[in-house]
C-alpha cells in the first residue's frame, strides 16, 4: 500500500489541543508523522491548501448502517443502534453487524437491552460484549419497567458499559405524533407534553446513580431535559448526552403543513426548547452530536402525518448542520469536530478520534467555508428524507480517508 501525504492543510486534533498548518503522512493504514515530514517519491498526494483536516467523524447512535453514506459525510464509525432486523440481541448478529461496513466504515453495535427490544427479559449482555458490543441501548423506546431498568443498569455496571437510552416516559407518549403546544393543537395533531423527557431522564438518572452505571442520553431535546443532566452532573452522576442538528435548527413550527419529513422521534420542540438545547450546546452539558441516521423510503413518509414513519437522513449533512448550530451557539470549529470524534471514541471507548502519530489513519478533508445547497435527491442515502432539503449551508466533506486509504472523494 503506497504512503499518502496530505499537504498544507489545517489540522485540527481536539484530542490533543492542535490547531495548525502541517502536512499528515499516513503509512501503513497508520499516521507516521504530522509537520514537515519527509514525502516518500511514491507516496499518493492530497493538496489540502484551505482545507481542514480533522479526524474521521464518530457518529454516536444511527438506525441504519450505509457505508456510502457515512464516508460522503465523513463519518468513519459508526455505533448502530440495536433496532435491526432481527434485533442486536445475539452474539452472533453483534459479529454480523461489525462486517457490514468494512473495510471502509467501522460499525460498532450496541448491544439490545432486552430480547427483542421487547423492554421485560434482559439480553445476553455479556456475550455480546464479548462479540464486540461496545454499549447496551434501549433501542428507539424506554423501558417501561423502573424494575426492569434498575437490573438492567446493574448488570451494565458489573461489566463496566454505557448504557444508551431513548429518553421519553412510554405512558405520556403513547400515540403521540408532535409535542403538546400552539402547533398540535392548530394542526389537530394527537400530541405529547415535553415533560416526558424530563420525567424519563430524572428516572434513568437516579437508578442508575443507585446501580453505579454510566448512562447515556441518545438524544437530548428539551430545556427541562438540559436542567435534569445539569443537577445530576451536579452530584457526581456519570451521565452523557448528545443530540442531532435538527433540534438545534428546527422547532414544532416546522411541521406546519403535516411536512412528514419533519416527523422525527423525539418530535421536534418549542422554540424556548430550542434555544435552550444551543445553550447547552455552547455551556458544554451536550456532549455529543449524532446525525441519528433514520432514513425512511417514500413509501414510509408519503402518508398523512398521523401514520408516517419518524426518522430522517442525516448522515451526509451532519457535518454542515453542526457547523450552522455552533455559529449559532457561539461553538467554536475544534469543539464542534471533538464533540463529533474524540469525545463520542471517548465516552464508547472506541478507538479513533484523534491524529496522533500511530493513530489509525481516519480522516475527513472538508472546506468549511464551502457553501452548498442540501438536495435530498442527490443523497447516496437509499432514504431521501430530510427537513432540511433545499438548505444553504457552509461546510463541504471534500476527502474521506479511512485505515490510509481514499475513501470518498467529493
Amino acid at each position: 500500500m503506497k504512503p499518502l501525504a496530505i499537504t498544507d492543510a489545517r489540522i485540527i486534533d481536539p484530542a490533543r489541543g492542535i490547531d495548525t498548518t502541517a502536512d499528515i503522512l499516513i503509512a501503513d493504514r497508520t499516521i507516521a508523522a504530522i509537520g514537515r515530514p519527509e514525502i516518500p517519491s511514491d507516496a499518493l498526494r492530497i493538496d489540502a491548501g484551505g482545507l481542514v483536516a480533522a479526524p474521521g467523524l464518530v457518529d454516536a447512535g444511527v438506525f441504519k448502517s450505509e457505508p456510502a453514506a457515512f464516508l460522503a459525510g465523513g463519518i468513519t464509525r459508526t455505533l448502530l443502534m440495536p433496532d435491526q432486523s432481527p434485533v442486536i440481541d445475539d452474539p452472533a448478529l453483534a459479529e454480523r453487524a461489525q462486517r457490514i461496513g468494512k473495510p471502509h466504515v467501522w460499525v460498532h453495535p450496541l448491544a439490545a437491552a432486552t430480547r427483542g427490544l421487547a423492554g421485560t427479559e434482559l439480553a445476553e449482555v455479556a456475550l455480546m460484549k464479548a462479540a464486540g458490543a461496545v454499549a447496551i441501548a434501549t433501542g428507539r423506546r424506554q423501558i417501561a419497567s423502573a424494575a426492569v431498568m434498575y437490573r438492567l443498569l446493574q448488570y451494565a455496571a458489573a461489566f463496566d458499559l454505557v448504557t444508551v437510552v431513548h429518553a421519553e416516559d412510554a405512558a405520556l407518549t403513547e400515540g403521540a405524533e408532535a409535542t403538546t403546544g400552539e402547533t398540535a393543537t392548530r394542526l389537530g395533531l394527537a400530541s405529547a407534553p415535553a415533560i416526558a423527557e424530563a420525567v424519563a431522564i430524572a428516572r434513568d438518572v437516579r437508578l442508575a446513580e443507585a446501580a453505579g452505571a454510566r448512562l447515556h442520553i441518545h438524544q437530548v431535546t428539551t430545556a427541562e431535559g438540559l436542567d435534569v443532566i445539569r443537577a445530576a452532573r451536579s452530584r457526581g452522576a456519570r451521565i452523557t448526552c448528545g443530540t442531532a442538528p435538527a433540534y438545534l435548527l428546527l422547532n414544532d413550527e416546522a411541521v406546519t403543513g403535516y411536512r412528514t419529513f419533519t416527523r422525527l422521534s423525539p418530535p421536534l420542540r418549542s422554540e424556548d426548547d430550542r434555544r435552550a438545547l444551543l445553550g447547552g450546546l455552547a455551556d458544554g452539558t451536550i456532549d455529543c452530536l449524532t446525525s441519528a441516521h433514520d432514513p425512511r423510503g417514500q413509501d414510509e413518509k408519503r402518508l398523512p402525518f398521523a401514520h408516517a414513519t419518524p426518522g430522517m437522513s442525516g448522515a451526509e449533512t451532519l457535518l454542515a448542520l453542526a457547523i450552522s448550530a455552533g455559529e449559532n451557539a457561539g461553538v467554536p470549529l475544534s469543539r464542534l469536530i471533538a464533540m463529533m470524534s474524540a469525545t463520542p471514541a471517548a465516552i464508547f471507548g472506541v478507538p479513533g478520534g484523534n491524529l496522533g502519530e500511530g493513530a489509525p489513519a481516519d480522516i475527513v478533508l472538508f472546506d468549511p467555508g464551502a457553501p452548498w445547497r442540501i438536495a435530498a435527491s442527490k443523497f447516496v442515502s437509499a432514504g431521501d428524507n430530510t427537513p432540511f432539503d433545499g438548505l444553504p449551508v457552509q461546510g463541504r466533506v471534500k476527502w474521506t480517508v479511512k485505515g490510509g486509504e481514499i475513501a470518498f472523494a467529493g
